[in-house]
């Protein structure tokens, strides 16, 4: 890194918020994923007028620039790939604005942590539904680069569905903002929706207006155990065919299951095959009751071998530590693991599960099969040690059939994750030529120099 951008950026953002060091460095090259690249410098601007000027000469120089928030992503979208450029952490930016109790909406800058988010309007009898299960440490500016959702995106949807109004540093240093607080808004184009789900290849978002509901005063949650994969599958389609929408339909199969209770000790039955969290919310306590106990009744009349109600917070709390422990508890099967992230229409689900058991078996690598089935939106985890190359061989075989497998049934590459380096190869058989060259000329005219987030979506 030239000196002399490094002393321009210090006059912008101060020396405190310019890193250098190989040490610091080291910390801003990798995510969620096994992927590692360290870039030349960090910048921690602290306000948007910031973050303008650092982009300005990031342009002028034709310095790449990767935004970061917490680096919990599991597509290496924040990682500097290929290595070099500046990493732009937003951390520093963590105020909210305004929490506006009239209109419903929370105005907060990117860097702002997704559960203080929630924590603070929670005060004010406000709710923020989007739930990543990395809550409490990937930031609401991330949640909008990747779109994220979790688990009560089944009855509430995603991040980008709350996404009112944003500020957005482009490539030149211009400063955009969008939408606004009315509900309704078709004037022009939906640049809201261009910018959720982009992760950083056409603006960096800086700061965020999302929209609130009011807060649900009841909640009912039971663990359903079943003896077969299969039946908790299938229990899945046939809550929704009822027509009951809970808040949280989730799945986890007898790897998750066993991993979680070796790591936590929370009483799980590691004995069965599968187990279902349902969760049931709303303002009537009578209508939410009635509908976990509809749920009971068919998870009991298509096969589940218990159903166990959660009686207090306390063992609702139990149950989704369980559920939020997930991805840290696999690392004792094995020293490496790759989450994947596709998404199927519901009705695929049972089919989807059996495949996702058969590639397993081909290859002979555990897959761990869990996530927001109610959406249809699973993420199969390839237990391997990336230190046996023949191990790394097969789960880059084992991956392609995973996705392969998804498009067939109708479904995506991604629910929730992004795209970023990891699902890059796939994504034109996924979307089509047509799609990826509209996508591309979409990119150019907003960052023709291509300094912002480079090498990551497309295909190269």
């Amino acid at each position: 890194m030239q000196n002399k951008l490094v002393e321009e950026l210090i006059k912008i953002v101060g020396k405190a918020n310019v890193l250098t060091t190989p040490e610091d460095l080291a910390v801003y090259g990798y995510d969620g994923t096994f992927q590692e690249a360290r870039p030349e410098v960090v910048v921690l601007p602290e306000s948007t007028d910031q973050l303008s000027e650092v982009v300005k000469l990031a342009a002028t120089t034709h310095t790449p620039v990767v935004p970061r928030g917490m680096g919990s992503g599991l597509a290496a979208g924040s990682v500097p790939l290929p290595p070099g450029g500046m990493v732009l952490s937003m951390t520093r930016m963590n105020r909210i604005l305004e929490i506006d109790e009239e209109n419903a909406t929370v105005h907060a800058e990117a860097g702002v942590v997704t559960a203080e988010l929630q924590a603070a309007v929670e005060k004010h009898g406000l709710f923020y539904p989007p739930d990543p299960s990395s809550i409490r440490h990937s930031t609401i500016g991330g949640n909008v680069a990747c779109n994220a959702g979790g688990p009560r995106c089944l009855k509430y949807g995603v991040t980008g569905d709350y996404v009112l109004g944003l500020t957005v540093v482009l490539a030149d240093g211009r400063i955009l903002k969008t939408g606004g607080k009315p509900i309704k808004d078709v004037t022009g184009y939906d640049l809201n929706g261009l910018f959720t789900g982009s992760e950083g290849t056409l603006g960096v978002v800086s700061e965020v207006l999302l929209r609130l509901i009011s807060k649900p005063r009841y909640a009912r949650t039971a663990l359903a155990e079943f003896a077969a994969l299969d039946d908790a599958s299938r229990t899945v389609t046939a809550i929704l065919k009822a027509g009951i929408v809970p808040a949280s339909l989730e799945l986890m199969d007898q790897t998750a299951i066993v991993c979680i209770e070796e790591a936590m000790h929370l009483g799980l039955n590691t004995s069965v095959e599968a187990s279902l969290i349902i969760e049931t919310d709303g303002t009537d306590e009578q209508t939410v009751q009635r509908e976990i106990d509809a749920c009971t009744q068919i998870c009991q009349s298509s096969g589940a071998v218990a159903v166990k109600m959660a009686h207090n917070e306390a063992e609702r709390g139990a149950l989704w530590k369980a559920r939020r422990s997930m991805a840290p508890s696999l690392a004792r099967k094995a020293p490496n693991k790759l989450g994947e992230d596709i998404t199927v229409p519901r009705s695929a689900i049972p089919e989807v599960v059996q495949r996702l058991r058969q590639i397993s078996t081909k290859y002979g690598l555990p897959v761990v099969i869990f996530g927001h089935a109610g959406d249809g939106n699973l993420h199969p985890n390839i237990l391997f040690d990336k230190r046996q190359a023949d191990q790394w061989a097969r789960v880059e075989q084992m991956v392609a059939e995973i996705f392969a497998t998804s498009l067939e049934l109708g479904g995506t590459l991604s629910g929730e994750h992004g795209v970023g380096v990891l699902k890059r190869p796939y994504l034109e058989r996924a979307l089509g030529t047509t799609s990826i060259e509209v996508q591309r000329s979409i990119k150019q005219a907003l960052d023709p120099l291509n300094i912002l987030n480079p090498g990551k979506i497309f295909p190269v």
